[in-house]
């Protein structure tokens, strides 16, 4: 019995008539075109999706962050609105180009990247889901921490038995577990059924936080919270200290813009998230400003975070909070890591991963073997990488929309994504043109990026350019990917029509692969 679990053949999945691949080793149900009968999400569920998605603890975090480095409100929620009305208008290019082909991201890259290439921005996407997956599970365990506190106030004198150095308390791992566990299930839901867990959570954790906001505007007027937030920065540093606000508002969503089209795959017709491009920059400076104006309230009291914040409530309020930042971030962790994981580790590996095996690994390697805890007890410089390691996610974004609507003017052939040896094979699986444009778009960020790490090292006005990295990324990969394939063009991967439909290549006959 056990060695029919150790062996590898073991756990293929059942190989499926529909599969777009030379052979089941290339694709499974899961990775395969979403069929008609699957595409489910219409117009209304990206409108709950986005206003369960705005709901999350990093956006509201967000324009204190701003007022923290020298902005007033005002300067604060434009470069909020200004950062994710970009960002929405990417989300939809790429958007539309999952729900008219109905294919995820890892595989659509294919046709830009190189069918090989394509999997450095696949492992780079793995990295950062599993990496982020852990930090936002320790995020809501936290949540569990104030819910547990709010029920049982002598929770707070639970012995530790643990190190010090671990990073973590007794209490604090049994929250954490807690959240797993509550998480874990979650995480199971199949795509086409997620959107309505969207949905109550659209419901739910909105009405809380306008309570939330309500009660906060009670305690600090806003006559009074406004006045209090003047700029305290000017010329100059005033500039880029909103340009780089604005970055970080780009940054909040740079993964799913690169990403978007594992969820639009599932649209009914492509008109169905349209609606991103209102949604998005209206609903993200909305909650900009209620966590504003509510983190007013914290920080003359010196709760900087929404979890300290509600510390000292009363026990109901406390545990209702403390709920609504939970299913917040359970919310925000399934549709931006662990999903986003799944769908990256199943390219890696179709003919053993699927979807739900691909969010258990997450959930596993992300949730434990990463150690979250340690990593926020003891590594800020690592932490700085990983936030930093998003100047990979513009020049990403650009070079898939450069390529769909510049390059190939949505002229694709969806079989040969799903082919080795088709016309996205460039050089050796490698679109230099691709490669160039990485170049010269992500190493003029690394000197502030290193800065960012060990503030030590001095760079100069190099940082400016990791200020902006979003941005420069974006445009740089994509104007130079487009003037290099039209000086340079893959004459084989251009075409007179889409190809949608699955055609016979030559069977794949090398075991070795």
């Amino acid at each position: 019995m056990v060695a029919n679990w150790l062996n590898p053949n073991a756990w293929a999945l059942e190989p499926e008539q529909s599969t777009f691949a030379p052979t089941s080793r290339w694709s499974n149900k899961d990775m395969d075109p979403v069929p008609v009968h699957l595409r489910t999400w219409a117009t209304w569920n990206y409108v709950a999706y986005w206003i369960s998605d705005a709901a999350n603890l990093p956006a509201w975090e967000l324009a204190s962050s701003m007022l923290a480095v020298g902005l007033n409100w005002r300067q604060a929620l434009a470069a909020i609105a200004v950062g994710h009305t970009i960002i929405a208008v990417v989300m939809v290019l790429n958007g539309t180009i999952g729900a008219r082909l109905h294919v995820g991201f890892p595989v659509l890259n294919r046709s830009s990247f190189g069918f090989w290439f394509s999997y450095f921005s696949v492992l780079s996407r793995v990295i950062l889901a599993l990496f982020w997956f852990g930090i936002q599970t320790y995020s809501g365990s936290e949540c569990v921490n104030q819910m547990i506190q709010a029920i049982w106030p002598s929770a707070v004198r639970i012995p530790n038995h643990l190190s010090p150095s671990s990073g973590i308390t007794t209490r604090g791992m049994m929250c954490y577990f807690i959240y797993w566990i509550i998480q874990f299930p979650i995480m199971l839901i199949s795509p086409q059924k997620i959107r309505y867990f969207f949905l109550f959570k659209a419901m739910i954790v909105p009405a809380a936080w306008i309570a939330i906001l309500i009660w906060a505007m009670v305690k600090v007027p806003p006559s009074i919270s406004l006045a209090n937030q003047q700029s305290t920065v000017s010329g100059s540093a005033l500039v880029w200290a909103w340009f780089s606000s604005m970055n970080s508002a780009l940054g909040n969503y740079a993964t799913l813009a690169v990403n978007i089209p594992d969820f639009t795959r599932y649209a009914k017709n492509e008109r169905a998230q349209y609606i991103q491009a209102i949604l998005i920059p209206t609903l993200f400076t909305l909650t900009g400003f209620v966590g504003k104006h509510t983190m007013a309230y914290g920080h003359l009291n010196q709760a900087l975070y929404p979890t300290t914040l509600i510390a000292n409530w009363n026990r109901a309020p406390k545990f209702f909070a403390a709920l609504s930042y939970l299913i917040a971030t359970l919310g925000t962790n399934i549709s931006a890591n662990s999903l986003s994981a799944a769908n990256d580790m199943m390219v890696l590996f179709p003919r053993y991963i699927n979807i739900r095996r691909g969010q258990i690994i997450c959930a596993i390697l992300g949730g434990w073997a990463l150690a979250p805890w340690e990593i926020l007890a003891s590594a800020p410089g690592f932490l700085n990488f990983m936030s930093g390691y998003t100047i990979f996610l513009g020049p990403f974004a650009g070079i898939m929309v450069a390529d769909y609507w510049l390059v190939h003017k949505c002229k694709v052939d969806v079989p040969a994504m799903y082919d080795h040896k088709g016309r996205y094979q460039y050089w050796n699986g490698l679109n230099w043109r691709v490669a160039v444009a990485l170049l010269f778009s992500v190493f003029p960020s690394f000197p502030g990026l290193i800065s960012s790490i060990n503030p030590n090292i001095k760079v100069g006005n190099s940082i400016h350019i990791f200020d902006i990295a979003w941005l420069y990324g974006f445009f740089t990969a994509g104007f130079l990917h487009w003037s290099l394939s039209m000086l340079f063009p893959a004459h084989e991967t251009f075409m007179d029509a889409a190809v949608l439909e699955v055609y016979e290549p030559e069977k794949d006959t090398d075991s070795s692969l």
